[in-house]
């Protein structure tokens, strides 16, 4: 995989997930075993097993594979992995700005922004989707033609818990069940990964950045996507956390309106390019086109 942070350096590369997944989904056998895994009750067992004592023994491993640094996390016992890998990162190592003018970045994440075009499409790392496709709402989908579309794609070393990227009042969660895929790109080049995610969304009205769209898509493994508050008509505020995922690679997706939010240069010119950026949470996304 081909980065770059905000400072224009340049990274490459290809981690063990990485490997393994390119493996997996170059066999039809693989591939086929890989949605059998990724079946409700199969992921139910797995969860059950990663939400066990015996699996915090995986946690000093996995953090160190993964080049984690316990330094910026609370400092307590963790009783299971998944314990650990929904853990609190200390307020200190993460800076939320309270613009209600900006947009911020939900988690930490390899990000992607993409132009809507008229016909309501977009690119993910090979795969075309519609916007209509994934949110399962055609009449809704009309509303973000010529919009944006940011991805953040969350790995194993990243901060699993996300925040609202904007202040506003929120609609009530929809919730789309599905087979559960891997998000790595790897998998997108064989099979299209939205189409068969579980996935969760809502809207947020905002008064600077218009009506934005915050979705969760879950992946292998993630059987359970946790938002802290699914009803609707309550105001959020940016930077407050919105909910977590379990275990496995995950994935955020963003949609603004036309002509409501700028979305930051570097973003769209890496993407063009065919690089990911470095963002960590509460980095900026884009700013309201009142300001410019």
């Amino acid at each position: 995989m081909k980065y770059r942070d905000r400072q224009g350096r340049e990274f490459e590369d290809t981690t063990s997930q990485d490997k393994l997944l390119d493996s997996v989904y170059s066999h039809k056998v693989t591939r086929a075993a890989v949605k059998l895994m990724g079946a409700p009750v199969v992921s139910k067992i797995g969860r059950k097993v990663l939400d066990s004592s015996a699996s915090a023994m995986f946690i000093d491993s996995f953090a160190d594979k993964n080049g984690i640094d316990m330094f910026d996390y609370e400092g307590r016992d963790y009783t299971s992995f998944n314990d650990f890998f929904t853990r609190k990162i200390k307020p200190s190592r993460r800076y939320i700005p309270k613009d209600e003018k900006m947009l911020i970045c939900p988690s930490d994440g390899k990000v992607s922004a993409y132009e809507i075009t008229n016909s309501s499409t977009f690119v993910i790392k090979n795969s075309v989707y519609t916007v209509g496709s994934l949110l399962r709402d055609s009449k809704l989908s009309k509303r973000y033609q010529g919009g944006n579309a940011i991805i953040v794609r969350l790995t194993p070393d990243d901060y699993h818990r996300y925040v609202y990227p904007c202040t506003g009042i929120k609609s009530r969660n929809r919730v789309i069940n599905g087979i559960l895929q891997t998000v790595n790109p790897v998998a997108s080049l064989h099979t299209p990964v939205y189409k068969e995610n579980t996935r969760e969304y809502c809207m947020i009205r905002t008064k600077h950045l218009g009506d934005v769209i915050v979705m969760e898509v879950g992946a292998l493994f993630v059987g359970k996507i946790t938002n802290h508050n699914p009803e609707k008509g309550i105001t959020v505020n940016v930077g407050e956390e919105k909910g977590y995922f379990e275990f496995g690679g995950s994935t955020i997706v963003l949609l603004t309106q036309k002509d409501k939010v700028k979305i930051d240069d570097d973003l769209i010119r890496n993407t063009k390019e065919g690089f990911e950026t470095r963002l960590l949470q509460g980095a900026r996304l884009g700013i309201s086109k009142e300001e410019n």
